[in-house]
């Protein structure tokens, strides 16, 4: 009796690189370097102040830095709808594993190296390694090239029940948990980790459930399939539920989010409290809060990019190379400009940096002139690498 022909690995039909992605991953990836060109330029970043506490902050530094928690969601939640188009292209399972395998080896690497070295630091530190975003993008890869030799359900299962249960766990500490605590804090609750021989591991980001939301995005990534009218639809749809379901959870404070909101003592303060989610790790609150409006803006710029976010296209195109440039960018400018306000610049570069005059930093007005300075040359820089990458196919392309 003859046997029927195997199924295609990944039974759906190639899909076109959509604009809308990029321009989402665009925006935020500005976003994000507004968020670092804060930490080096701006006053309270520099002497350690909390722009999010309420007491405290102004509106417009409050939503400077609010706005910049959509960043590593959508971001990660894009990284996982890109591998499963990806994976459309004519790549079979195994090729895509390979390839999210080898991609978040080369993000770890990335990470405790020159994101740290050339990036945040400009200095060595050999004994002290942080583990941060791009470490959890790569934990995440890592991960995904194991889930997706699964179904795309059970992908999408696994994700949802990571991003929702994890906050259940919330009360496990590290400190109970005996020689399994450095684990603990790797995977969940964040923090120090002595690896030995002198060497500590700063975790800002632990990998649940960034995991969790990398599964979600690959799975997502299915309904992209539809027709572009019902593909609209849908996700227009599942953003406005994700955020009504943010609202509806935070309203009760049962669940979602160990920081509890409250009614303060104006209505501005309370709104403070009430966008005020955990973000280390990520609760299910601001997961909800921050990837329901990106989904919401994901759909709307489906049927068209507008004009002015078309620059982004650039950015969103090249994320690794914008992410890879824009911290040694940001970080220079801020060399330069705090050598020539102060005269020295000390504090801002070297394995232990030394203490900041007591007047160091800029307002809004000037982190925001920063900004916008290193966006006009990141984007001719992406420009140019954009179109490198159009013109030719070289492997080692596709890690940047």
């Amino acid at each position: 009796m003859p046997t029927a022909p195997p199924a295609p690995q990944i039974p759906t039909p190639a899909a076109p690189r959509l604009d809308s992605i990029d321009a989402l991953r665009g925006l935020v990836m500005v976003l994000m370097a507004l968020d670092h060109t804060r930490d080096f330029f701006h006053f309270g970043a520099i002497h350690g102040h909390d722009p999010l506490d309420f007491q405290q902050t102004t509106p417009a530094l409050f939503f400077t830095r609010w706005i910049t928690h959509f960043c590593a969601p959508t971001f990660i939640f894009l990284a996982g709808m890109g591998a499963y188009l990806t994976g459309t292209r004519g790549r079979s399972r195994r090729e895509l594993s390979w390839f999210l395998l080898t991609r978040g080896l080369w993000l770890i690497l990335l990470e405790i190296t020159f994101v740290q070295w050339a990036g945040w630091r400009f200095g060595i530190n050999g004994d002290f390694h942080q583990a941060n975003v791009i470490w959890a993008i790569g934990w995440s890869m890592l991960a995904l090239a194991a889930l997706v030799h699964l179904p795309v359900a059970a992908v999408t299962t696994f994700g949802l029940v990571m991003i929702t249960t994890h906050n259940a766990f919330d009360g496990i500490k590290t400190s109970t948990l005996g020689a399994w605590g450095p684990l603990w804090t790797v995977l969940h609750e964040g923090g120090t980790v002595d690896l030995g021989g002198g060497h500590k591991l700063a975790v800002g980001y632990p990998l649940i459930p960034w995991i969790g939301v990398i599964a979600a995005g690959y799975g997502c990534a299915h309904g992209l399939m539809r027709t572009p009218i019902s593909r609209r639809a849908w996700l227009l749809r599942l953003g406005v539920a994700l955020t009504a379901a943010f609202v509806a959870l935070r309203l009760s404070n049962l669940y979602g989010d160990a920081r509890l909101w409250s009614v303060q003592s104006t209505l501005l303060a309370t709104l403070y409290s009430f966008l005020h989610c955990v973000k280390y790790p990520p609760s299910l609150g601001y997961l909800l809060m921050t990837l329901g409006p990106a989904l919401i803006v994901l759909g709307l710029l489906d049927r068209r990019t507008p004009g002015w976010m078309r620059p982004l296209l650039n950015f969103g195109r090249v994320p690794m190379f914008f992410y890879l440039l824009h911290l040694p960018l940001v970080h220079g400018l801020a060399v330069l400009s705090a050598s020539w306000r102060w005269g020295r610049a000390d504090w801002l570069y070297g394995a232990t940096p030394a203490d900041p005059p007591a007047d160091a930093g800029f307002g809004l007005f000037g982190t925001y002139l920063a900004w916008s300075v290193c966006s006009v040359l990141l984007f001719f820089a992406c420009r140019w690498f954009a179109n490198l990458k159009r013109r030719r196919r070289d492997a080692w392309l596709n890690y940047l």
